[in-house]
């Protein structure tokens, strides 16, 4: 697996688009989208059959692009995901196996959480990112505030109802690194190859960043 900083690499970029691709043929399109609009990184969900597949023709095609494999709910699918060429692990939850297991075996995982006991589980394993999940319905920039005072070295990708309307309210948080979501490659985007239409919101979501200086 090509090894990068992939904490510095989030950090520059501010948004790791978070997608779910049902056909494989939709996979390098997307990709090439992404990277003429300046953002190139996407996380796969493995919440179709054709995640994996889309993972390995988008690392082998494409690589100028930084792919990661997301929703990784078993060991089995870690292994499938680095096999085929991902550089990164997201989970939705803090499964200790998963976590452990990826540790163990020096590939990059980013857990979900959402609370001050999971973040203590982090750090105990030394991880220093992890994903916030899901953001808005866990309270959001409030509970991230909260969260900085006692834990001030983790640092977090708030993702699941982040978009255009909120993104720069969790940017300017000292312990948030970036932001995940699907609103710039939403489903229905994808499946009816609007490519052009996922390159304008990325490009308008980036400018959004620029524009406030938070770049």
């Amino acid at each position: 697996m090509k090894k990068i900083d992939i904490g510095h690499m989030f950090e520059r970029l501010k948004i790791v688009p978070v997608a779910t691709i049902e056909d494989e043929e939709h996979a390098i399109p997307l990709g090439k989208a992404l990277v003429e609009a300046d953002l190139p990184v996407l996380e796969i969900t493995f919440r179709s059959e054709a995640a994996n597949d889309a993972i390995r023709v988008l690392s082998k095609s494409l690589p100028s692009i930084f792919v990661g494999a997301g929703t990784v709910l078993k060991i089995e699918q870690v292994n499938q995901a680095i096999a085929s060429g991902a550089q990164f692990i997201v989970t939705p939850g803090f499964n200790p196996k998963i976590v452990d297991y990826c540790l163990e075996n020096d590939i990059m995982i980013i857990p979900g959480l959402n609370t001050p006991t999971m973040v203590e589980w982090a750090l105990e394993r030394g991880l220093k990112l992890v994903k916030f999940f899901p953001a808005d319905i866990s309270g959001g920039v409030k509970m991230l505030k909260a969260l900085f005072g006692p834990y001030p070295t983790m640092k977090f990708i708030p993702t699941g109802g982040v978009d255009n309307t909120n993104i720069l309210e969790y940017l300017k948080l000292e312990n948030v690194l970036c932001v995940g979501g699907s609103w710039i490659v939403k489903k229905e985007l994808i499946s009816s190859k609007k490519f052009s239409d996922i390159a304008k919101l990325t490009r308008e979501a980036l400018a959004l960043i620029q524009k406030s200086k938070i770049i």
